[in-house]
């Protein structure tokens, strides 16, 4: 029996494709769970404010999205592989403690903002499912501290790659609301079919640039690198790595389509305005029936536990990296306590400020929003320099095209960045 075995081993392993599909597979998953990660709570809630107070013709933006999130995702990976070092580590070495406490502060207030959004939507999702939200709250924070603290690299990114599969819900819930198929694709060529007053081009411009905050955040360019390297990838493995970066790209607005799509044919259609992106699955239902409600219930769910555990993941590994600490899921509390305390603690800030009275939960998610808007051309600016770099890449430093399109985008980022914080501060809406 050993030796049919043997030789089966053998031939899988001489032949090119089997073997190649082994390698891929080795490799999966940093990238898609980076990418599907930006789809949290509060990503659902941008998509969803978007298809009810646009329509289809916001669409068009993940044409431009996608290709733009897959490019500096992979940047961030071939950074690591190339040289078996985080992104945060990195800009510590090359520019300084300052620089990276400056960095890090913007990106732990953010990503706390970004955490409590989560934590409120997992309570909100609690109550339209009917499930004491107490109880309910809690016992999805302790998971996400027991599978990080007592779990390992491998079962964090099954679970990760798990959850990933409740995102097919948004499908189902698209498909029951009984969208014009045919314009919604057409939009994401150009967009049409509303009329363009002034107030809906502000709308557009606005809401837009949220679209593109939380489709590309600081978090995801650090968790992209830091999840990578806790993997102890190389780059004899970059060509399977960049097809995954680009295919997690693909998928994550691939999932957004259907959440717009959802709510740009059931509410935009009959000018019902949102307040929230929970409250999506409930406006739905009347029109698309409770099945698609409760499903787009359970999608937001599963996505906000995602955002449970990558974010504040993401914002334990830059920690240790800025400031040359061990962290890694792969070793015990007492060699990462810092990276496991810092984990804990946000959970618990988070789930902290969702109990004060009075306080705007939608407030804190667009101040978050503002801040990462305001960080990610400052991440954009140290991973182009870095990757651009002869010296430390060698030849996997950016080609030309790479180079001129972050670039250009990067200012164009930076403009909507000040136009986002104009927006909020001066009230422009």
């Amino acid at each position: 029996m050993s030796g049919i075995l043997t030789t089966l081993h053998e031939k899988w392993m001489n032949n090119p494709w089997l073997r190649q599909i082994i390698i891929f597979l080795s490799v999966f998953g940093p990238a898609t769970i980076a990418a599907m990660a930006d789809n949290d709570a509060g990503g659902v809630a941008t998509y969803s404010l978007a298809g009810a107070t646009l329509g289809y013709p916001i669409l068009f933006l993940l044409f431009i999205i996608t290709p733009l999130l897959g490019i500096t995702q992979e940047m961030g990976m071939r950074l690591t592989l190339v040289t078996r070092r985080g992104l945060a580590d990195l800009i510590r070495e090359k520019y300084g403690v300052k620089v990276s406490l400056f960095i890090f502060l913007g990106l732990f207030i953010a990503n706390l903002g970004t955490i409590t959004t989560e934590v409120s939507a997992i309570r909100t999702v609690s109550r339209m499912l009917q499930i004491p939200a107490a109880p309910f709250v809690i016992g999805m924070l302790l998971i996400a501290f027991l599978f990080i603290t007592r779990g390992n690299y491998k079962l964090t990114q099954t679970i990760m790659l798990v959850v990933s599969l409740f995102y097919l819900t948004y499908i189902a819930s698209a498909i029951k609301a009984n969208p014009d198929w045919g314009t919604a694709l057409s939009n994401l060529v150009y967009p049409h079919g509303v009329a363009w007053t002034g107030e809906y081009i502000r709308n557009y411009l606005i809401i837009g640039m949220g679209v593109l905050g939380t489709t590309i955040t600081p978090w995801g360019q650090f968790f992209i690198s830091s999840f990578a390297f806790d993997k102890k990838m190389d780059k004899n493995t970059i060509r399977y790595s960049q097809f995954e970066t680009y295919w997690g790209a693909f998928l994550t607005d691939f999932f957004s389509f259907f959440m717009i799509v959802a709510t740009a044919s059931t509410l935009f259609a009959r000018g019902i305005v949102l307040t929230s992106g929970e409250q999506a699955a409930e406006a739905i239902r009347p029109f698309a029936g409770d099945l698609a409600g409760t499903l787009f219930a359970i999608g937001i769910l599963a996505a906000a536990f995602m955002g449970l555990v990558i974010v504040p993941l993401s914002t334990a590994y830059a920690f240790s990296e800025f400031f040359g600490l061990s962290g890694s899921l792969d070793s015990d509390y007492q060699k990462s306590k810092t990276f496991y305390v810092l984990f804990i603690v946000q959970l618990l800030l988070a789930a902290l400020v969702i109990t004060i009275p009075g306080i705007s939960l939608f407030g804190i998610a667009v101040a978050s929003q503002t801040l990462n808007a305001m960080i990610l051309p400052l991440v954009f600016y140290y991973l182009i320099k870095l990757t651009n770099s002869g010296e430390l890449m060698g030849l996997y430093a950016n080609n030309s095209f790479q180079k001129y399109f972050t670039i250009i985008f990067s200012v164009v980022i930076f403009i909507a960045s000040v136009l986002t914080v104009g927006a909020v501060v001066f009230g422009w809406h």
